[in-house]
């Protein structure tokens, strides 16, 4: 009885997890994980004090006090910029983005630690364009140095950053330029120093994993996040979305933390935000590089930013579960992404469809007829849990600039989130997905 008890909690593991994947399949909107929450807050920080630091009427407006607050930041940047070149040679540049979790252990708390977000950012200072890849963290791949066939996420555990860096250039080919690694505790600590982040919680939010040490007590509404319940926000998925309502949240956290970051007040908190980085955050580029880099990416028009995630299927072997990539089409997304490779517009009328939830069924019936007029053949698809309203392209012909043309017929499309995904999960048929959100 025992073992057949054990045999039907794995299946009904494996089946968890198998309606976790294909949730993610059909939204494919889970690039924006907590790592590049905090990387780009660090950044934005960072790109707060240089702009303060080099704008003499921005100098004028701000108190004495938060001029005294941050002047130890304003020394240190001038006396780094004087000897430093700027990090951006004309050639695309790869930078890899680590999150790391917790040991468990007080002494260094990055020793033997798991990757379990890894994103490559590929920028490209000819074009001012950033691409993204997310790799999922059970991708089950080879890891040299005779470390035998493991988990990506495992690479850090077992040989730091060199061994994730050449994890990620013998098994796919991309050689990384620079690297920042985030403990998981630095969302918490970011917060914090911050003063919270405002924030619309779009549901009763009760959770409590007392093995976990995490606690979720939100009610639904407009509020203010501190530490804690930011990371109970964040990592919120007993809503049916699993996974992907969390990455949804991610999402709109992030939206609100680049507001906060670009409020006056934020010059008095930038001192104890690099507190927090120094102590959380492990990177290869000095402080000038990062504010160098946090300047590119604020400057990147937001209609060339694409992202995606290596595309595949779950598997499992006993009581391990991977994601195996399909080699196919993780090419295509490498050779995108990473070289580049994408037609040029022709012209071609592509297969449109557009999901939308309940609520949005008015706005999706004007959309479809203003995609009719322009000549392509809409498919419309009613889906009730949608959180956030995206542009997903499913085959390599629609690109950004595809995309850029439509927004000139159709204004409405602007601001979108532009998602790459050729498994084809979204609309049967269609060649680009528009999904109509509540949220």
């Amino acid at each position: 009885m025992k073992i057949a008890n054990n045999n039907e909690n794995q299946e009904e593991e494996y089946k968890a997890f198998l309606k976790n994947i294909r949730a993610e399949k059909e939204e494919s909107s889970n690039f924006t994980k907590l790592l590049f929450t905090v990387v780009l807050a660090v950044l934005c920080a960072v790109i707060v004090c240089v702009t303060v630091v080099e704008n003499s009427y921005i100098l004028d407006k701000i108190s004495t006090e938060q001029a005294d607050n941050a002047s130890g930041f304003f020394k240190f940047y001038k006396k780094e910029k004087k000897n430093f070149e700027t990090p951006f040679s004309p050639r695309r540049q790869n930078i890899l983005l680590l999150g790391v979790d917790s040991n468990g252990e007080g002494s260094d708390i990055w020793e033997g630690t798991r990757s379990d977000t890894i994103i490559i950012v590929n920028i490209d200072p000819k074009t001012h364009s950033i691409n993204a890849i997310s790799i999922p963290r059970d991708s089950k791949v080879y890891l040299p140095d005779n470390k035998g066939v493991q988990k990506i996420n495992s690479a850090h555990a077992l040989g730091g950053i060199n061994l994730v860096k050449k994890t990620l250039k013998e098994t796919f080919g991309i050689k990384i330029d620079k690297y920042i690694i985030v403990h998981d505790e630095a969302v918490e600590k970011v917060v914090d120093a911050l003063g919270g982040i405002p924030i619309y919680v779009e549901k009763p939010m009760k959770y409590h994993d007392y093995a976990g040490k995490l606690h979720i007590n939100l009610d639904k509404g407009n509020t203010v996040l501190n530490g804690k319940q930011a990371v109970g926000y964040l990592r919120y998925r007993k809503d049916g979305l699993g996974d992907i309502g969390r990455t949804q949240r991610q999402q709109w956290f992030m939206r609100s933390l680049f507001e906060k970051l670009h409020s006056p007040q934020v010059i008095t908190k930038i001192p104890e935000v690099l507190n927090v980085c120094n102590t959380y955050i492990k990177t290869d580029m000095s402080f000038y590089e990062l504010s160098q880099y946090a300047a590119f990416a604020r400057s990147v028009d937001e209609n060339k930013i694409e992202i995606a995630t290596l595309p595949g299927a779950p598997n499992q072997r006993g009581y391990i579960s991977y994601w195996i990539l399909d080699p196919k089409k993780t090419q295509e997304v490498i050779n995108r992404m990473i070289y580049r490779d994408k037609p040029t517009l022709d012209g071609t009328k592509f297969k449109a469809g557009i999901m939308y939830s309940p609520r949005k069924e008015e706005e999706a019936q004007a959309m479809k007829e203003k995609l009719s007029e322009l000549g392509f053949e809409v498919n419309m698809l009613k889906i009730t849990h949608l959180s956030h309203t995206r542009f997903v392209a499913n085959k390599n012909d629609v690109t950004i600039d595809f995309l850029n043309w439509l927004q000139k017929k159709m204004p409405e499309l602007n601001n979108m989130q532009f998602i790459y995904d050729p498994t084809e999960t979204f609309s049967v048929g269609s060649d680009f997905t528009i999904v109509l959100a509540e949220g």
